[in-house]
């Protein structure tokens, strides 16, 4: 699990960063829950400590303090400290990985008679970035180029497939941290960013996406890829399922529960 916490933060890098040593605090002015969490990389010698300094480096940022914990029995006091305290559990989320082998083409889904394979790139294009922010985005401009340098944070593929009258349609894209490397000298290769446009789904779509992400994997030498799907999307992790994806983990988010306004009561 340590590998995929790892390779979790490599492939979506907040662009604000704070190692405490034990713990490391990442914030992106808000712009989603991952870039903007506490990535408890070791169990703290003094959690409550390590919270309120936690709470601090987060209030002075005017953001509110969010841990990112993996269901391991690593975190069992972090997260009975987080309870004690009141912190909710929000958006559990499944890690699924699978190898990427010479059985890529069988188990990826198929892309249809005629159709194009999706178009990639090295840097996502404006028609990407419009896509999938009017899906996943929250905010305005700003935000928006925040989330450009969290999804070029690292080298990446990005795929974008288009409807039958030439618009964007699809989108995805394949995180390739740097580090850690397999063993043997292959690396692993992440899926993020999959968005299809509304009134657009159940099409096909997403899985065309995928099997060019997979392909362009397997040629960047990535033998082992992973994503993230929230467990209440069950529609996405049948996709997955079928391309050979299996449940390695689980992660939740631990947020501070807002304090009541108070009255003049």
């Amino acid at each position: 699990m340590e590998t995929y916490e790892a390779l979790m933060d490599a492939a979506w890098p907040a662009p604000e960063r704070h190692d405490t040593g034990e713990w490391t605090l990442r914030a992106a002015g808000g712009v989603t829950q991952r870039a903007n969490s506490v990535w408890p990389q070791a169990e703290a010698r003094d959690i409550p400590g390590a919270v309120r300094e936690a709470s601090l480096w987060y209030r002075r940022r005017r953001l509110p303090p969010i841990y990112q914990v993996t269901d391991t029995p690593r975190n069992a006091a972090l997260n009975a400290v987080l309870d004690a305290q009141g912190y909710t559990r929000q958006s559990e989320t499944l890690i699924m990985a699978r190898s990427s082998g010479p059985d890529t083409s069988r188990t990826a889904p198929v892309r249809p008679p005629g159709r194009p394979a999706a178009e990639l790139s090295d840097q996502p294009t404006d028609e990407w970035l419009d896509l999938w922010w009017s899906v996943d985005g929250r905010g305005g401009a700003p935000e928006l180029e925040t989330a450009r340098t969290i999804l070029t944070g690292c080298p990446s593929l990005y795929a974008l497939v288009r409807s039958d009258d030439g618009a964007p349609a699809a989108v995805g894209r394949l995180a390739l941290p740097l580090a850690p490397p397999l063993a043997g000298g292959g690396c692993y290769g992440g899926i993020y960013g999959m968005a299809t446009r509304p009134g657009l789904r159940r099409q096909g779509l997403a899985g065309r996406v995928l099997h060019s992400l997979m392909e362009g994997a397997a040629e960047a030498g990535a033998e082992e890829l992973w994503l993230l799907v929230t467990a209440a999307n069950t529609g996405a992790q049948t996709l997955y399922a079928k391309a050979g994806f299996r449940e390695a983990g689980r992660y939740a988010y631990r947020q501070e529960r807002p304090l009541r306004a108070r009255t003049g009561c």
